[in-house]
């Protein structure tokens, strides 16, 4: 018996198709993400050249700070979002419902933050010498950041994309405009960071004016909805993990290597690690904006779904590779341009962070399947099987190797982890 033709399950694109269309995405979003690559690789370079000893080792471990506290919402509650929020007519009861369970949680996740911050001071903020003064101005610099991520999910749910990216350009220019006139003046590298918080937090006002002249911020009336609640708080439980089994254990093994090791000698390593930020931000910018939303298109198409994340991945193995044998040929060149010359003995370092990274971003796009399928137990599970991976190799071959050992741990946790999830993705790639 022959179905009509309009029961027929949807073929799979060819793939130069499927190509086609993520690298016409990934070129559309390449504006903010070199912007933003741009401005770390200056940022990297102040602290390196005025940011005294220990300067990049410094950055990180504020950058890391701010992660502590811009996590759950940003990988969890705005995430969630912009999944809910797009389809939606912002007048419309349903995205009053969302909007309002947004703010909700975000007050919750930045009120849990500051409490953590007021009871454990030291550990989180005491490499920074604070004052009450300082503390305070870091709170509110994290408060109006996360208001801006807030406001720029909004707008990126409508589709706008343009504001994005004006928005992007901006935010990093402050940043790094503020550091630079804070060193300029003869500040400190304590002050510079906070100014470079406090200056990316002011980007809400512009953020603000463009989302409330598009509509996109409706007056909020009545009781809060519970469904709504529930449904970003699963959002929210893997950015959780996310917090818990990935930036937590950075911060945690930086301290370590300080303790053992020294600012300078983790200054090298934390080189390579800024180094890696770097493209790996331009990687999870591409990949959130272009392949996270085709993804959840094709949630109830696996022929589709599964033609994309082969496609994706025929072209990002090589083209990874490419890149990083260029990375490491560049190593003796590179380190000084981007940091300073001392950095070049940060050289041997390279070769098993880019042969991690190459496994990692690999998993990486493989997980993204989890995420769009919103299987929370199972997202948390990879997570802090990975973070228990991570410790394991770091006791084991810190002592052993030295500094060498945190790269080296770093591939040897990709390179366990990429397998399996070859194994368990198989489906949707064979």
């Amino acid at each position: 018996m022959q179905h009509p033709p309009d029961s027929v399950a949807p073929q799979p694109e060819p793939r130069a198709a499927v190509l086609g269309r993520f690298l016409r995405g990934s070129l559309g979003s390449g504006v903010a993400v070199l912007v933003r690559a741009a401005g770390a690789v200056v940022l990297n370079k102040l602290l390196a050249l005025y940011g005294g000893a220990g300067g990049i080792t410094l950055l990180a471990h504020f950058q890391n700070l701010m992660a502590l506290f811009t996590t759950l919402p940003n990988d969890g509650v705005h995430v969630g979002l912009v999944k809910y929020l797009a389809p939606l007519r912002p007048g419309s009861g349903r995205y009053r419902a969302w909007w309002g369970a947004s703010l909700i949680l975000n007050v919750g996740a930045l009120l849990l933050g500051f409490l953590l911050l007021a009871l454990v001071p030291n550990p989180l903020i005491g490499m920074f010498r604070p004052t009450i003064g300082w503390g305070g101005l870091f709170a509110l610099g994290i408060t109006l950041l996360t208001g801006h991520a807030l406001l720029v999910s909004v707008l990126l749910a409508a589709g706008q994309l343009r504001q994005y990216v004006l928005l992007t350009v901006l935010l990093s220019s402050l940043g790094v405009g503020a550091v630079a006139t804070v060193l300029a003046l003869g500040g400190s590298s304590e002050s510079a960071l906070l100014a470079y918080l406090f200056a990316q937090g002011m980007t809400i006002v512009p953020t603000l004016l463009l989302a409330h002249r598009a509509g996109l911020l409706p007056r909020l009336t009545g009781r809060f909805s519970q469904p709504a609640l529930r449904g970003l708080s699963r959002f929210l439980l893997m950015a959780v993990s996310v917090l818990l089994f990935g930036k937590s254990i950075d911060f945690a093994m930086r301290e370590v290597l300080i303790r053992q090791l020294g600012l300078s000698q983790t200054d090298l390593w934390q080189a390579i690690a800024k180094l890696s930020d770097n493209y790996t931000m331009v990687f999870s910018a591409i990949m959130g904006s272009v392949y996270y939303p085709r993804l959840a298109a094709f949630s109830a198409q696996p022929l589709q779904r599964k033609a994309l994340v082969r496609a994706v991945l025929a072209l990002l193995a090589p083209a990874i590779l490419v890149g990083f044998v260029v990375l490491w040929l560049l190593r003796v060149w590179l380190l000084p341009l981007l940091f300073d010359q001392h950095f070049v003995a940060a050289a041997p370092l390279l070769a098993p962070q880019l042969v991690g990274d190459w496994a990692k971003f690999l998993t990486w796009t493989l997980l993204y399947l989890l995420t769009v399928q919103a299987q929370v137990g199972r997202y948390i599970f990879v997570q802090a099987a990975s973070a228990v991976l991570y410790a394991v190799l770091l006791v084991w071959l810190l002592p052993h190797y030295g500094l060498m050992g945190a790269p080296l741990a770093h591939a040897a946790r990709f390179w366990l982890l990429l397998p399996g999830c070859l194994w368990y993705f198989r489906r949707d790639i064979v």
